[in-house]
């Protein structure tokens, strides 16, 4: 009798083995494969079991979650949808996420390891920590006025704060409630198919994600690199710049839309936008030289994140003479995407050196102990101090006596410089109105805001449309509520 307890309980001690082999088997060995099938809905319970964590401009939320008391419980919800949309994205039980509601969801939806003081418990447990925050650099006041400022119409704006690199405004227009796309039932599959079907593209971030010939805006760049080569020593000597000038190696003739631009000077050049002077200045650098400078300024980056990627501005590395002069005045296949114009402008701000842009400041836990801040980014050379100073010249010069008088500012030092892009075949389209300016407080030690403002539409008719009328009077009230707050010691 006894030797068949023990065999009894020999086999159901081996089958206590067998069952803990095959727990640990699921459990742990093929739990991820389990945890990606599409059919298990446990991940989504839980993701959507407890409120995500907020992000936040300067120190108050612009999302939130609604309980819904279903099975998915909390929806997430956005005050100011469409004013902050560009940086926000979308959190949606059925469409995924974007922008930093994509980028930072680990510490959103509490699933980041760091949130906890015993991250290697949660791993054991498996319990989800309370969604932490996203604090981000934005000025609440600056990102209104930028979004009140272009109004019905399509374009967008970046504004960044030179010396550091944070981003203080990114609109984009028309825009869209994020929160529409937040829940599971019909209403947000119709949300979706009707922002989807939008010829405006509501949901494309223009800042960002979108580029746009930056017309005589580049002339920036171009000036930079005909000072750092040596191409002009003098900005007020002037040129050898026929008008109209015959593009290199064709028939084709470069006109102005002003006077005076034979033989210009580069100042007059610059303050009035003469197109046959800076088009003959690109040949004259030479297509490496002005290659070299675009990239320096960060054209041709494909990694630049912010934290999200930012679609890669472009200036063509294999271009013939002809091609290298409309090149050099925005034009031809040169494309920017409005915050890599602003980048621009802050490197002649901030004395010839630029930093990478950043939008988040730091992610805390629901408490608000900090979890990660956002390290200083390294400065990149783009230009000599000297052309830096030279430019900050020129671009006041455009605002106190040329083509940006609209962007001038009391109390305040302000440099611009407008645009026009032609586009469409034969360019057809309707210009594209630009203006990229910075501000400087009287009294301040260096300039305190960089912005670019790109409008699709421009309300004009198309001889009237011009970055001086449409674009510069957007970004003038944005500079003017960043020196604003400025003055007042806030900080997001």
């Amino acid at each position: 009798m006894t030797k068949y307890i023990r065999r009894a309980a020999a086999l159901c001690a081996l089958l206590l083995i067998a069952l803990l082999v095959n727990a640990t088997r699921v459990q742990v060995l093929q739990s991820r494969a389990y945890d990606d099938n599409p059919a298990n809905r446990r991940p989504s319970i839980a993701r959507w079991g407890q409120p995500r964590g907020n992000i936040m401009v300067e120190g108050e939320p612009v999302t939130g979650s609604k309980d819904t008391g279903e099975q998915l419980r909390f929806e997430r919800t956005y005050r100011d949808g469409p004013l902050y949309a560009p940086v926000t994205g979308f959190a949606s039980q059925v469409y995924g996420t974007t922008f930093l509601e994509h980028t930072e969801d680990p510490v959103l939806d509490g699933s980041d390891p760091l949130l906890s003081f015993l991250p290697l418990w949660n791993d054991v447990t498996r319990d989800r920590n309370t969604g932490g925050e996203v604090v981000t650099t934005l000025r609440a006041a600056a990102q209104r006025a930028a979004y009140e400022g272009l109004g019905a119409r399509r374009g967008a704006v970046a504004a960044l704060e030179p010396a550091t690199g944070r981003v203080l405004a990114l609109v984009s227009r028309p825009s869209y409630d994020p929160g529409a796309l937040s829940g599971n039932g019909p209403s947000a599959a119709e949300a979706w198919a009707r922002l989807n079907g939008d010829e405006s593209k509501p949901m494309l971030n223009r800042a960002v994600r979108q580029t746009y010939p930056p017309g005589s805006t580049f002339k920036v760049v171009t000036a930079a690199a005909a000072l750092d080569a040596g191409v002009i020593d003098d900005l007020d000597a002037r040129t050898r710049s026929p008008a109209p000038y015959t593009l290199p190696g064709t028939t084709t003739s470069l006109a102005n839309e002003v006077e005076g631009c034979e033989n210009a000077s580069l100042r007059y050049a610059f303050e009035w936008s003469c197109n046959t002077v800076f088009a003959k200045l690109g040949v004259d650098v030479g297509l490496d030289a002005m290659t070299k400078t675009a990239r320096a300024f960060g054209f041709n980056d494909p990694d630049l994140r912010i934290p999200f990627s930012v679609a890669p501005s472009s200036f063509d590395t294999r271009m013939d003479r002809a091609q290298l002069a409309l090149s050099s005045i925005g034009q031809y296949d040169t494309r920017a995407t409005p915050l890599q114009m602003a980048l621009v402008t802050a490197a002649v701000a901030n004395g010839g050196s630029v930093r990478s842009p950043y939008l988040v400041e730091r992610t805390t836990t629901a408490t608000g102990r900090t979890v990660a801040t956002t390290r200083a980014r390294p400065l990149r050379q783009v230009m000599t101090p000297t052309t830096a100073r030279r430019l900050r010249d020129l671009m006041r010069g455009v605002v106190e006596h040329g083509t940006g008088a609209n962007a001038a500012l009391r109390r305040a030092t302000v440099g611009g410089k407008t645009g026009t892009a032609q586009h469409g075949i034969g360019n057809s389209g309707t210009p594209y109105a630009w203006f990229i300016g910075w501000a400087q407080s009287d009294g301040a030690r260096e300039p305190e805001v960089a912005v670019a403002v790109v409008v699709e539409d421009a309300e004009s008719v198309r001889g009237d449309i011009s970055g001086g009328g449409d674009a510069a009077p957007i970004a003038r009230e944005v500079m003017k509520t960043v020196l604003k707050t400025a003055a007042r010691g806030q900080r997001p």
